[in-house]
């Protein structure tokens, strides 16, 4: 297998890695076949390499005009808001006032089959960050944690919701364009060489999501969907507004203000996460239109 721009190829790349992403963080135990299994796995860290340099290179040109000081990189990169890859995209409107319920779940689905787990992706990334940078994953990471109680958490709310509404997420009924998100931010937030690249995509999830989970609230509420139901989202479409201006403060600008090459690197991720977002947008469009035609017929 390895990367490539035809729908066959992609499905099976990504149904590989995110099996072997699956696999390589759950909790394991040693066993005799250990050299075995770390030849498998660096099979797969090449195939997750080519493809993750291969999405790089789509973004690198658009990413340099980032380049400046750091007042002119958080500009730049707030910017993103409003004319990154798949803002405003029209998908989003549809669900929050036309979606059938059918409709919702599928994409409820889809979404949380996507799900790579931001707190696991922040506690990979925060790993050698200097002290300024660190304290605000720190505090990001304890809300992620529901501040030390269990059923405030944001990774339990979503499998609330998943329970809630019967869904069943599993990467073989997923589209490869879904995996590809979980798969290329997991990818950046294991590998320490992608670590400014990860911290550009976690940034950009909290600046772009607040406008896009509000609306997939006010869907779900149209649709009767509870409260229980629709805590994940709620929450987000408040809490990460406040986090996005934490995170470009106390992480974006103090690491560029330092380094200003890595604004480079940041810029790359968070165009990298934004376009495996719009090929999401894209594709559940694709689908959700196929079936409504197909019921039409």
């Amino acid at each position: 297998m390895s990367p490539d721009d035809t729908p066959d190829a992609n499905t099976q790349l990504h149904r590989h890695l995110a099996r072997f992403n699956a696999e390589r963080l759950r909790l394991g135990s040693p066993s005799p076949q250990w050299q075995d299994d770390l030849a498998r796995e660096h099979t797969c860290r090449l195939l997750e390499g080519k493809y993750l340099e291969a999405l790089r290179a789509t973004v690198q040109t658009a990413a340099a005009a980032s380049a400046g000081n750091a007042s002119h990189f958080i500009g730049w990169f707030e910017s993103l808001a409003h004319t990154g890859p798949g803002q405003h995209h029209p998908l989003f409107d549809w669900l929050a006032d036309e979606a059938t319920l059918p409709q919702m779940r599928w994409f409820l689905t889809q979404e949380a089959a996507g799900e790579a787990g931001f707190e696991d992706l922040l506690a990979y990334t925060q790993v050698k960050l200097p002290p300024q940078p660190k304290l605000e994953c720190a505090r990001n990471f304890w809300d992620e944690m529901g501040h030390g109680k269990q059923n405030a958490m944001h990774g339990q709310m979503l499998e609330h919701m998943v329970r809630e509404l019967d869904l069943h997420p599993a990467i073989d009924t997923t589209v490869w364009e879904s995996l590809a998100l979980a798969n290329t931010m997991v990818g950046l937030a294991t590998t320490r060489r992608y670590g400014y690249h990860s911290v550009g995509a976690l940034g950009v999830i909290e600046l772009t999501a607040p406008g896009r989970v509000k609306q997939v609230a006010a869907g779900m509420r149209r649709l009767g969907l509870s409260g229980r139901a629709r805590s994940y989202f709620d929450l987000h479409a408040a809490l990460d507004v406040s986090h996005s201006r934490a995170w470009n403060r106390e992480v974006i600008r103090p690491l560029v203000e330092v380094d200003p090459a890595c604004g480079q690197f940041i810029a790359e991720g968070a165009l990298m996460r934004l376009v495996c977002g719009e090929r999401c947008f894209e594709r559940y469009t694709a689908e959700l239109r196929h079936a409504e035609e197909a019921t039409a017929c």
